[in-house]
């Protein structure tokens, strides 16, 4: 989803365009990696507060326009979703790469990993596959 127009992704999901959708959704699009809620806090260079920032991620993961990745340490990064994703519909089962030196965190959307064999009556609706090491930057 990169080199998105920002206003037709907000068109097409049916949100109002506000200044601080458009600016998250820049930061997202001009990032290389996932950001955290304080990452936008940092970078937005605006004074959104906490609240309108946390509101604006979940309308967008809940849209179908990010999805979150876990953490060892439980927190949540978001990134970018692939043109496949919708509302309440997420594709984004892929590996993502954290980095243990400057923390970027990076979806690997062509890494293969193996589906795990759930026992009979269950049923997988996400799976969660992070990798840690040392990125290409810091090697």
């Amino acid at each position: 989803m990169m080199g998105i127009e920002i206003l037709s992704v907000l068109k097409k999901n049916n949100l109002s365009i506000t200044g601080s959708r458009k600016k998250i959704l820049e930061l997202f699009q001009h990032t290389d990696g996932a950001l955290a809620h304080a990452d936008i806090e940092k970078k937005s260079g605006e004074h959104f507060d906490r609240v309108t920032i946390y509101r604006t991620l979940q309308t967008f993961v809940e849209k179908g326009i990010l999805h979150t990745i876990p953490t060892a340490d439980n927190s949540v990064l978001y990134a970018l979703c692939k043109d496949d994703c919708s509302q309440g519909h997420h594709h984004d089962n892929h590996v993502h790469f954290i980095c243990d030196n400057c923390n970027t965190a990076y979806c690997l959307d062509n890494t293969d990993y193996a589906k795990p064999q759930l026992p009979k009556g269950f049923k997988q609706t996400r799976t969660d596959v992070i990798v840690s090491g040392i990125c290409i930057k810091c090697n």
